[in-house]
């Protein structure tokens, strides 16, 4: 973990230049295209839920537009469906302007919280302390300033995304109904991504859009996209509606909730989708499955939340790979068998469940920073968001110049598995 936050803090200072460099050598008459880097597929990108961290996934996308590589399909839960929703609901020219300007509106413009030594000082002095102290009480509480930050999103909300229900924390048990049972109101979101979002552009299905989320009464994963209906600002304003933080969201008079609480990691819904076409799959993962053991209670706080929400992915991701497996296998017995067995109803019938599809996984892990605690999610600060930003844009790039998925996978198989992180498990 040390070696890869190391990693990408030597390369933050580029980070900037590479974007700026990339748009230069780009225009709309010579801008490569997918083909172009040797992908002849459906291509998808596949998106986690994490507050703040998704601004790992807009700098993933921005590597991939500016390379020229736009989704088929984008599926998303929570910060996911809306960074989703925005690329998938605007036409290609337009996608990168609309997911800047929902990350600028959403960045946390408070005052940066006093300088600690400065406030503790004169109490020091005034005590009779000599000031040392002070300098010591600053040790003792590391990451003060996060924590106040923290502190004033928790307590003020962020204008164009949620404000706080005042008197939520008043009547904890008071029966106001499903869509009020929450600690913010999410009305400035709606109104935000109802201005970034072209609804009639995104229903006319020139790039899926599927988001993920779970219906309170059932308990059940439930994914809504545009290629079997309409979506509109209720459906991604549910996928992001995590509970007690914000209000359940009703669609068809059902009450739904962040679909990230049951599974924050969408990757099988693409990997089950059917008819099934050979893809290129781009999963951003915001969450660390592997980590480094905690040593106080805040670290063992934070190393939960990161393998609550990394959902078991690369579990579920060996899952798939043995179905995909075992649709190859399917595919290939029938070859072996006699024509007259193989065209009877019921045999056609199984080996329906058979493919030769093939997917190149490519995965993109968020890395972690020195300076992230267990609130990293709610770190809409200007300066966490352009770090998570630059080291998305960052890997996806390493990413395309590697270009992994031009290697074949085991026939047998059908399935690649590519990591941005080489030594990672």
């Amino acid at each position: 973990m040390v070696k890869k936050t190391a990693a990408h803090a030597a390369a933050q200072p580029s980070a900037q230049a590479s974007r700026a460099a990339a748009r230069a050598r780009k225009s709309e008459a010579t801008r490569g295209t997918s083909a172009h880097h040797g992908i002849d597929a459906q291509v998808v990108l596949v998106l986690q839920g994490g507050g703040a961290l998704g601004a790992y996934q807009a700098g993933v996308f921005e590597a991939l537009h500016d390379a020229g590589i736009e989704p088929d399909w984008v599926i998303g839960t929570s910060i996911g469906a809306i960074n989703g929703a925005i690329i998938a609901g605007n036409r290609p020219e337009d996608r990168m302007s609309r997911l800047r300007a929902f990350w600028d509106r959403v960045t946390w413009t408070g005052s940066q919280a006093p300088n600690w030594l400065s406030a503790c000082a004169p109490a020091c002095a005034a005590l009779g302390l000599p000031a040392y102290l002070a300098t010591a009480w600053a040790a003792w509480i590391p990451g003060y300033e996060q924590w106040l930050r923290n502190l004033s999103i928790m307590s003020q909300g962020l204008p164009a995304f949620f404000t706080p229900r005042t008197d939520a924390w008043l009547a904890l048990h008071a029966p106001v109904g499903i869509e009020r049972a929450a600690f913010y109101h999410t009305e400035p979101l709606r109104e935000t991504l109802a201005s970034l979002i072209d609804f009639d552009y995104l229903n006319r299905k020139e790039t899926r859009l599927t988001v993920g989320t779970v219906n309170v009464g059932s308990g059940h994963m439930r994914y809504f996209t545009n290629r079997d209906a309409p979506l509109d600002v209720g459906h991604v304003m549910a996928s992001a509606a995590f509970p007690p933080g914000f209000p359940s969201v009703r669609i068809d008079g059902e009450a739904y909730w962040d679909g990230g609480i049951y599974s924050n990691t969408p990757l099988e819904a693409v990997l089950d989708d059917r008819p099934r076409h050979s893809s290129v799959i781009f999963t951003v993962q915001l969450w660390p499955a592997h980590g480094d053991e905690p040593a106080s209670i805040q670290q063992a706080m934070s190393r939960q939340r990161d393998i609550q929400y990394s959902s078991r992915a690369e579990s579920h991701l060996e899952r798939q790979r043995q179905i995909h497996r075992l649709r190859h296998v399917i595919r290939e017995l029938g070859k072996h068998l006699p024509d007259d067995q193989r065209d009877a109803a019921a045999v056609k019938e199984l080996l329906n469940w058979g493919c030769g599809t093939t997917m190149q996984v490519i995965e993109l892990d968020a890395p972690n920073f020195g300076r992230d605690d267990m609130h990293k999610d709610i770190d809409f600060s200007k300066d966490g968001i352009r770090r998570r930003w630059e080291a998305g844009y960052a890997d996806a790039q390493r990413m395309i110049e590697r270009a992994p998925w031009r290697e074949e996978p085991d026939p047998m198989e059908g399935i690649a598995i590519h990591r941005s992180d080489p030594d990672a498990a």
